[in-house]
């Protein structure tokens, strides 16, 4: 039996001992008898003594998990923002569609059920007890490569997927033209495509998991139902270069244009929102101590430090990796919201940004990010360079508000071994990017003038779009894109640890073979005066610079 509202009500995180401006404490500067530090790279960790000075920002610890997120989903439903209780707006007689973030998020992916199984569950029954049959779940993929049926299962769960695989869930082929309509254009002169069935569908639902500010809102819908004719208008280079801060959406190019977007999708089209947040508990009990100030560490967490680092450093590539995949973290439900799309995104940014935001003063003269094994397009699959350029300055340099870590013409080191390594199933175009393009040129004005157009169209690269489980030809244009402001911003980049020195300098970058060396190389002009911050992440922190 249902709670009582009252008691439904009283379904959230103890928001009191989590404010932002008590955090400070999660800024710590390593001095002469601070212990090394863990830094992610790629599928494995460095273990490192970082110089007496450097600042360390560390992520704000999991907020509280909803009590009961079966519970919370309802009382979303029952009680949506800015909109009818979506039992209200049900009629036998409807189409209705349900579309779907896709594998991309959460990183790494969270442990079964998965929050949209929570929610494709209960909007699947209040679709039934109204009547409605003429359903779709579309997997809104937009450009990303296909999810395999294992894939999909795992994510909405046994009763959708055995209900509606494989004729009414399916992934979005944004190169279908005859299911795709054009709703109109901005005032911006930029063109609205969607998929046709979510166009002509009496109600559309989306069912949303916002692990970082970036996601969600407009976004959802205007970018992963849509074809290249619609991300073109923003994800190009100039307006991702003019983008300063993704995880600012107020100040984010790509946002504006989505925003602009979506409120045309919403003229034509009656959409029903649900957002979720979830916490940091990226890492369950036997993992826990990668959560901890290393200061910190009990003699079990060395313990156990030691023995993870064994096992990872004895295992072959090949073999890591898939171990590391095969990992599934307890994330939790913090909130969960759900109605008219910009009232809802309001509020889960609000939530987002509670767990995510750390107070820190000024900028440094060098950056440290370590670059982990995975990132939004490498799923089941390889980080090859283009995506560790993409992680390392389009996203992990971006987890900021206010003004970047790193100064103007700084440094940031990133610790990846940098392999000249792809997956030719799932990245085929990034291939002929990396030995071809970016041989040319890695300007990416430049890229996008000459190259864009001829990977966009590639009819073999669409293909296996379509039929396989590759991105679009266009991806990793949009991947080098995510790095201009970064490459706009800093002065110089150093990939540490990296194996492969060719691998960087076709990116741009320079080598160093250890962390020492990088930091030596990134401070020989201004010696011992120079300031360094090491932005300690996986979980994920966004950096409040004041």
């Amino acid at each position: 039996m249902a709670r009582p509202e009252a008691k439904l009500k009283e379904l959230k995180p103890a928001d009191l001992k989590h404010q932002v401006g008590a955090r400070r404490d999660l800024v710590v500067t390593v001095n002469r008898r601070s212990e090394r530090r863990l830094i992610a790279y790629g599928d494995e960790f460095l273990y490192e003594k970082l110089p007496v000075g450097t600042r360390v920002i560390y992520p704000p610890p999991p907020l509280d998990e909803l009590p009961d997120p079966d519970q919370a989903i309802r009382y979303a439903l029952l009680r949506p923002e800015n909109a009818d209780p979506l039992f209200a707006q049900l009629n036998p007689n409807m189409r209705v569609t349900v579309a779907i973030d896709d594998i991309s998020l959460p990183l790494p992916p969270m442990r079964r059920p998965d929050i949209r199984e929570r929610i494709l569950n209960q909007v699947l029954q209040t679709l039934a007890d109204y009547g409605v049959d003429d359903i779709h779940l579309i997997i809104a993929t937009a450009l990303h490569r296909r999810m395999t049926e294992a894939e999909i299962r795992a994510m909405v769960g046994e009763k959708a997927f055995k209900q509606f695989w494989p004729d009414r869930l399916y992934n979005f082929d944004a190169e279908n033209k005859s299911e795709l309509v054009m709703l109109g254009k901005t005032d911006h002169n930029e063109e609205v495509w969607l998929s046709r069935r979510a166009a002509e569908s009496d109600l559309l639902v989306y069912v949303n998991i916002n692990l970082v500010p970036m996601d969600g809102g407009h976004k959802s819908v205007a970018v992963g139902l849509s074809p290249y004719q619609s991300l073109r208008h923003h994800h190009n280079a100039t307006t991702l270069r003019d983008s300063h801060s993704y995880m600012d959406p107020t100040r984010s190019g790509l946002h504006r244009s989505a925003n602009r977007m979506g409120r045309i999708v919403n003229e034509h089209l009656n959409v029903f929102t649900v957002e979720t947040a979830v916490n940091t508990r990226m890492y369950g009990p036997t993992l826990d101590f990668l959560h901890k100030n290393e200061d910190r560490f009990t003699d079990w967490d060395r313990a156990r430090l030691k023995g993870f680092r064994w096992a990872l450093g004895n295992m072959t590539n090949e073999f890591r990796r898939q171990v590391m995949y095969q990992y599934r973290s307890p994330y939790g439900m913090t909130g969960v919201w759900a109605g008219e799309t910009e009232a809802v995104h309001e509020k889960a940014l609000a939530r987002v940004f509670q767990q995510y935001a750390v107070p820190v003063k000024g900028q440094s003269d060098v950056l440290i990010l370590g670059v982990p094994f995975i990132c939004p397009y490498n799923v089941n699959s390889i980080m090859n360079p283009v995506l560790v350029q993409c992680t390392g300055l389009g996203y992990l340099f971006n987890m900021y508000r206010g003004k970047p870590l790193v100064r103007e013409g700084g440094t940031v080191i990133l610790c990846h071994p940098l392999r000249d390594e792809f997956h030719p199933e799932h990245h085929p175009s990034y291939i002929e990017f990396f030995h071809r393009c970016l041989a040319e040129t890695t300007e990416a004005t430049e890229l996008e003038k000459q190259f864009e157009q001829e990977f966009a169209h590639n009819p073999t690269y669409i293909h296996m779009y379509r039929y396989g489980h590759a991105y679009h030809g266009v991806h990793p244009f949009y991947m080098w894109y995510w790095g201009e402001p970064a490459r706009q911003h800093v002065g110089r980049v150093i990939a540490a640890g990296c194996e492969e020195p060719a691998v960087a300098a076709r990116l741009g970058w320079e080598a160093a073979d250890t962390l020492d060396e990088a930091i030596a190389m990134a401070t020989s002009e201004l010696g011992r005066s120079a300031s360094i911050t090491y932005l300690h992440l996986p979980p994920l922190v966004i950096a409040d610079v004041e």
